[in-house]
C-alpha cells in the first residue's frame, strides 16, 4: 500500500510541477472556455484526455510501442497550441441557461486524440522511476490515477478562479477566453521553437 501511496503522489505531483508544465498548459487550454457551473462537461472532457493517456502511458512504460522522445516533446506543446486557437472560435453562449459548448463531440475526440501524445511524454518520467523494477502494473496504475487526481485539481482551479473574475468581478466570459488562451497558445509557440531548436542541436 506505501508503494501504491508513494507512486499516486508522484503522479499528482508531476502534472502539477511547475518545472513541467506543458501537461499543464493543455489542461488550461482545454477547460479555458467553460465556466463553473459546467464542471461535470469538464470532468468528463478530461477523462477523455485520461483514456488516451492512459492508453499510451501503459504501451510505452511496458515498451510495448516505440517512439521518437524529441518528436513527442515537440507535438506535445502543438497539441496546446491547436486547443488554444481553437478556443478562440468558441462563441459564448447568449442566454446563461445554454451553456454548452457549440461542439462539445469533436472537443471530446481531440481531447482523446491529444491525451495519446501527453501519455507518452509521462512514460518518460515513469520509466525512470520505475528502473529495473518488474512488477510495474500496480505503480502505473497508481501514477496514472495521481495524475488524474492533478488534472482535477487544475481543472478545478481555474474553473474558480474562471468564476470569480466572471460572475463576481464582472469580466466578459469573452474576455477571459481570450486572455487565457492567447498566454497559452503564446507559451506553447514558445515551446514549440524551444524544442525545434534543441532537436536540430
Amino acid at each position: 500500500m506505501s508503494e501504491f501511496w508513494a507512486y499516486l503522489q508522484l503522479g499528482f505531483a508531476h502534472i502539477t510541477d511547475p518545472g513541467g508544465y506543458d501537461h499543464v498548459l493543455f489542461v488550461i487550454a482545454l477547460c479555458a472556455i467553460y465556466n463553473l457551473n459546467q464542471w461535470k462537461q469538464v470532468l468528463i472532457l478530461v477523462t477523455a484526455f485520461t483514456i488516451g493517456h492512459s492508453l499510451t502511458l501503459a504501451l510505452a512504460t511496458l515498451q510495448l510501442i516505440q517512439y521518437s522522445t524529441a518528436l513527442i516533446e515537440l507535438l506535445i506543446p502543438v497539441t496546446i497550441l491547436i486547443t488554444s486557437i481553437s478556443n478562440f472560435f468558441f462563441k459564448v453562449p447568449k442566454s446563461r441557461f445554454n451553456e454548452r459548448p457549440n461542439q462539445p463531440k469533436g472537443r471530446y475526440v481531440l481531447a482523446l486524440a491529444f491525451g495519446l501524445i501527453h501519455g507518452m511524454g509521462f512514460s518518460n518520467y515513469l520509466r525512470s522511476l520505475l528502473g529495473q523494477q518488474s512488477g510495474i502494473v500496480k505503480p502505473l496504475f497508481a501514477f496514472n490515477l495521481g495524475l488524474e487526481f492533478g488534472q482535477i485539481f487544475i481543472v478545478f482551479g481555474v474553473l474558480t478562479i474562471a468564476f470569480v473574475l466572471i460572475e463576481l468581478l464582472k469580466v466578459r466570459r469573452h474576455d477571459w477566453n481570450l486572455i487565457v488562451s492567447g498566454i497559452v497558445a503564446g507559451m506553447a509557440l514558445s515551446l514549440i521553437i524551444n524544442n525545434g531548436y534543441l532537436a536540430q542541436s
